[in-house]
């Protein structure tokens, strides 16, 4: 039996390292084409930005909380952030490495040239020179005396320049204005080799221009990133989503959780930049010459050299969907399920289109997580309120960086008519669901959308989800009494076959975790599979311990982080981890278990996670059409054998991939998914 103190979890913002570094390995990969590998180096780049901005902000807030209650709790946020600075260096060294020796000698090969403002030649400074005075109102600088800095300001995750001046008591600060410029600017020259350049050197180039009385002596890009959280009292006073779209200036003018300088610039600049800005000597971290590397999304391709990217993979027309004139219809025969970015999500769009128009169609509930800026979702619900139907859109104003945009909708929505709920305190949203309630023989039938992935169609060409279309009475009817819930007409719903969390999924997940323990006690037969993002929840983790000591085999594929720590002689020896990492953001959830042989399998919005579980509307869902759940299993187990794209999660967290052996056939499970889904589909 396992004793608590037998018990171990892995920090999750440092295995959240483990997860940036997988995306690191894809562009470091020699495989992986051109383009692809320098969108690589962009999704690390940004997904470190949000990490400082999220997760190392939230370890610093905690250092404020008293000494005392810290021990009390075994919080080392001071000693945690010390260990992902380390790790973070090391990685960054290893980013600039495989941008400067592999990727730009590559582009070279190629005929595409990166020129830096100090190797411009002499038609090179003429363009720069002129192209500056095109771009000059954009350009803000700044004289900052040493005593007297302490308003600078810098916007977060900005890029500046920081300029020296010889023998002076001051410094100048230089925007670099990539919102209004494009960061990458193409030299109009006729050669067959193609020249880019950044906007930043271009600005450089004419520094002397801007500060013409000043004798420059160094020229160093510097950025900061800022808290990205909103402090906000949860109370029910007042409208939460005003008190959100209030709050989003905090998020501009939040505490600084990192300041990435050249580390090229001496040692005293740096100590007058950081007092300027009031910044402790753990807020300074060194980086290369050039910044923001996410801007490598938009790194133009004058070549067209398709070998640069990755082969197109046409959509896959649902056999079923793609002809379909009525969904209502085929969606009352049977089940039909959808996987991105496999499938167009035109199915969902059309499903809505379909109930704005369909006279029979008297209401439309849907929530949504995160808004498209302008899409056919929202424009179908416009056009179902104008055509007198009854519309009741959740929207979640809780989004992290979505509040805006999302509140924005919100009253779009409002002014057309429709029943907005805005968030809850204390608890968001998460789930992708929608209900379409149809009067029917004169009888109302309701037909449901539950999905893993957001009601957007930008971000289904990226993420791996599933969804399904439904019209079982009793997963609608349950699906119908969360909408409830979220209108404020039921406090808990009453549910057999949904999940829903904060209400009934932990204690379900635990019973038949504990039903797999007892099985395999029994002698009967057990497992756990189960494909999820991050892994967090300290009593799941428990659970799944005790099963793996029991016996129960543990199959898990977690994308993200996970705090459970597998292959541990006597406590997760039982347990087997992968994560796959490839062409596109693997985003579903599904979770099987074994039951004796009477396999029950489920999909939905919902991580094992505390705030998937207890903080959040999640729903899980069962699948029971038997075509369905055969499909789902047959794209988990692709998966799970996956020996080309698979890293294993092992007790070191070292990465590595999965061994194919010699008598193998080579399996990249996206595509396997891909080549299966057009198969199945024919």
């Amino acid at each position: 039996m396992l004793k608590p103190e037998d018990i171990q979890t892995r920090h999750r913002d440092l295995n959240w390292l483990s997860f940036n570094e997988r995306v690191l390995q894809e562009a470091q990969d020699p495989s992986t084409p051109l383009y692809e590998r320098l969108k690589f180096l962009a999704i690390f780049s940004m997904n470190l930005d949000e990490y400082f901005r999220v997760r190392v902000s939230q370890l610093r807030q905690m250092k404020r909380v008293k000494k005392s209650i810290r021990k009390k709790l075994a919080l080392k946020p001071s000693k945690t952030v010390k260990e992902i600075l380390e790790i973070v260096k090391e990685q960054q060294n290893r980013f600039g490495k495989v941008y400067t020796q592999e990727i730009i000698p590559e582009l070279e090969k190629k005929g595409i040239f990166l020129v830096h403002g100090k190797d411009y030649d002499e038609k090179q400074k003429e363009f720069a020179r002129k192209y500056f005075h095109k771009i000059k109102e954009c350009v803000k600088p700044v004289l900052v005396e040493y005593e007297n800095g302490g308003d600078l300001f810098l916007k977060n995750n900005a890029l500046y320049l920081m300029v020296t001046f010889e023998n002076e008591d001051n410094f100048g600060i230089v925007n670099v204005p990539v919102e209004e410029c494009n960061r990458f600017i193409h030299f109009t020259t006729k050669t067959e080799d193609h020249k880019i350049t950044f906007l930043d050197d271009i600005i450089k180039a004419n520094m002397a221009d801007i500060f013409s009385d000043h004798k420059i002596e160094g020229i160093f890009e510097i950025k900061l990133s800022r808290d990205a959280e909103l402090y906000i009292d949860d109370d029910l006073d007042g409208i939460l989503a005003e008190k959100i779209y209030e709050s989003l200036k905090q998020r501009t003018d939040g505490q600084p959780t990192r300041l990435l300088y050249d580390s090229d610039m001496p040692k005293d600049d740096q100590r007058i930049l950081r007092k300027t800005l009031n910044l402790g000597k753990i807020d300074m971290m060194p980086g290369g010459k050039y910044h923001n590397f996410s801007d490598f999304f938009s790194f133009p391709d004058p070549t067209k050299n398709s070998e640069l990217h990755f082969e197109p993979l046409p959509s896959i027309k649902h056999k079923v969907l793609e002809t379909s004139k009525d969904y209502f219809e085929e969606i009352s025969k049977k089940d039909l399920s959808v996987h991105f970015p496999y499938m167009p999500f035109d199915y969902v769009e059309r499903f809505l289109q379909q109930a704005a128009e369909d006279k029979d169609v008297k209401e439309i509930k849907i929530s949504i997580y995160r808004v498209a800026e302008e899409s056919v979702v929202t424009t179908a619900l416009l056009s179902a309120l104008e055509k007198g139907k009854k519309v009741t859109v959740f929207i979640e104003a809780k989004a992290r960086f979505d509040e805006k945009n999302n509140i924005d909708w919100g009253r779009k929505f409002e002014e057309h008519g429709a029943e907005v709920i805005y968030s809850f305190p204390k608890i968001k949203v998460h789930s992708k669901i929608l209900l379409v309630t149809r009067e029917e023989n004169d009888s109302i039938k309701n037909y449901a959308y539950i999905g893993t992935g957001n009601f957007n169609s930008k971000t289904s060409k990226i993420y791996c989800d599933h969804a399904i279309f439904t019209a079982h009475e009793k997963i609608t009817a349950e699906l119908a009494r969360v909408f409830q819930v979220l209108e404020g007409e039921l406090i808990i719903p009453r549910t057999k076959h949904l999940l829903i969390s904060p209400f009934t999924t932990r204690k379900t997940f635990s019973d038949m975790i504990n039903r797999e323990i007892e099985n395999a006690r029994l002698g009967k037969s057990s497992g756990i599979t189960a494909k999820m993002n991050s892994l967090e929840d300290k009593e799941i983790i428990e659970l799944l311990y005790k099963a793996s000591e029991a016996g129960v085999k543990i199959r898990l594929l977690v994308r993200g982080f996970t705090c459970l720590i597998p292959g541990v002689k006597g406590m997760s020896e039982n347990i087997y981890i992968t994560s796959i990492v490839d062409r596109f953001l693997e985003h579903g959830r599904i979770y099987v278990f074994e039951n004796d042989g009477k396999e029950e399998i489920f999909f939905g919005s919902a991580d094992w996670m505390t705030r998937n579980l207890d903080r959040r509307i999640e729903v899980i869902a069962p699948i029971y059409d038997k075509d369905i759940a055969k499909e789902f299993k047959e794209i988990l187990n692709l998966q799970l054998n996956d020996n080309v794209k698979a890293r294993i999660h092992d007790a070191e967290e070292s990465n590595q991939f999965v061994q194919r052996k010699d008598d193998e056939p080579a399996i990249r499970s996206q595509y396997a998914i891909y080549n299966y889904l057009k198969k199945i589909h024919s």
